[in-house]
């Protein structure tokens, strides 16, 4: 018996060791070695790239609802705001959709706020802009999404739309392997790219 018991007990050292620390350092290694960028969270100057930031302010490119409209922050009401989607159900600080289902009077009130909230911009929003992502974070929109901003961006920068348009087109990704998905714009470096360009 204590000779099977010794077994068991080396057998989950070796396990511990290897599974726990060799696997992981390696893993680690190897994300280092080959894909630096992306394991170090694919940060720019102004964030992540993966992670859908706040813009606020009409001279820049905006993503699916993030501070805006019926997720805004409010000190008052003690709402954090950001990527929240999950306030309307009461739950502060969460990342995720909410469960509101398209009979949901909650969902049509929030939806028409942010409608009103791009109408105030000059904007005729895409259905995008007026709903959140599944998770709440996401860093992309559509080029057409840019493309309805461009009245709002220009109005606040001065650009011309002819060149906010070129601008859109040069950053802008098409599907995965050119089926998967839909093309795409990153608002992080459609963003930067508007600041160099400005």
């Amino acid at each position: 018996m204590l000779v099977h018991l010794r077994r068991s007990l080396i057998m989950a050292v070796i396990c511990l060791v290897f599974f726990g620390f060799v696997y992981a350092f390696a893993g680690t290694g190897v994300a280092q070695l080959f894909f630096k960028h992306q394991a170090d969270g694919s940060l720019t100057a102004n964030g992540s790239t993966l992670i859908g930031q706040n813009w606020s302010s009409p001279k820049w490119f905006h993503g699916r609802p993030d501070d805006t409209g019926p997720y805004a922050a409010n000190p008052k009401d003690d709402v954090a705001g950001g990527d929240n989607p999950l306030v309307a159900n009461g739950v502060s600080g969460e990342s995720g959709a909410t469960n509101l289902g398209p009979h949901s009077k909650v969902l049509l009130a929030n939806t028409k706020e942010l409608v009103a909230y791009w109408h105030q911009l000059g904007v005729k929003p895409t259905p995008d802009l007026v709903t959140t992502s599944g998770s709440g974070y996401d860093p992309d929109i559509s080029p057409q999404d840019a493309l309805v901003q461009i009245p709002m961006v220009a109005k606040a920068t001065g650009i011309s739309p002819a060149r906010l348009r070129t601008l859109i087109t040069s950053q802008s990704h098409s599907a995965q392997w050119g089926f998967l998905g839909a093309s795409y714009i990153d608002v992080l470096q459609l963003n930067e790219a508007l600041a160099r360009l400005a």
